[in-house]
């Protein structure tokens, strides 16, 4: 039985945790949380808690042996506080409690003190080079999509090692300082809507949709009516007016709905 509890809070000390739609270790995945990733816990079932992610404000279910609580105080220092990110896909880590964690690019840091940062009484050695949470510019994000080429499709993913295409444009927008939600549908609510492909720049998000008109794909528009996309995994297809077009199955793949600018529109 599901049993609402007073509100906890959370932070993430692992690399990746998954978020499922129940709980259970046998429902979809619907998410991931990431190293340092912050959370509200509002319900419980077992030995699982329905979280809130403070960045995007998705919710979803994790084992509970997945997080570490903290205190509301820690928790309102931490979201105050200046938040900070990683880019390198495959050197970064942190060291704790003797352990070394892996991390994937996209991690959440906060009120660095060189390169360790205090949460409650635990110290973590940052071992990784780290980059304030503010825009930094197109080509940025660009270059930082195109080293996710070739990564494999997965629903609920935001790493190198399976991502879907919404968790593919909200980590690399992470990087550089742009807050996007995190599914495809939610992210088309953001930024300003670009009239025409011909108008689109390098770095706006393309969304498309299926056949009942709900949006379900989106990429990032590169130069030359090209496009990076999450689909089978991270690649580059031709778009145009129409939608993308996979010219190793010769066919349209998405239909194009709309085109947004998330900064300097």
């Amino acid at each position: 039985m599901n049993k609402q509890i007073k509100m906890q809070f959370g932070f993430c000390e692992l690399a990746v945790v998954p978020v499922r739609t129940d709980p259970s270790d046998r429902a979809e995945m619907s998410t991931q949380l990431m190293f340092g990733d912050l959370v509200e816990v509002n319900e419980s079932s077992g030995n699982w808690f329905r979280i809130r992610s403070w960045y995007d404000g998705y919710e979803g279910w994790i084992d509970a042996k997945q997080i570490r609580l903290i205190g509301i105080a820690e928790y309102t220092r931490l979201t105050a506080a200046g938040l900070f990110v990683n880019r390198e896909l495959v050197a970064d880590s942190v060291m704790y409690n003797g352990m070394t964690v892996r991390l994937a690019p996209g991690s959440s840091f906060y009120d660095l003190k060189g390169r360790v940062m205090q949460v409650e009484e635990q110290q973590y050695v940052i071992l990784a080079t780290l980059y304030p949470f503010r825009f930094d510019g197109y080509d940025q994000i660009i270059d930082t999509a195109m080293g996710f080429l070739s990564s494999s499709y997965l629903w609920g993913g935001k790493t190198f090692l399976g991502m879907d295409c919404s968790g593919l444009t909200q980590v690399v927008y992470k990087q550089h300082g742009i807050r996007l939600l995190r599914d495809a549908a939610q992210q088309a609510t953001q930024g300003e809507m670009v009239s025409f492909l011909s108008d689109g720049k390098p770095g706006d998000l393309a969304f498309f949709d299926n056949p009942e008109g709900r949006i379900v794909h989106v990429g990032i528009l590169l130069a030359h009516q090209k496009i990076l996309h999450c689909s089978g995994k991270v690649r580059i297809d031709d778009i145009d007016h129409q939608g993308i077009y996979n010219r190793e199955l010769g066919k349209y793949t998405h239909s194009l709905r709309l085109i947004k600018r998330m900064v300097g529109a």
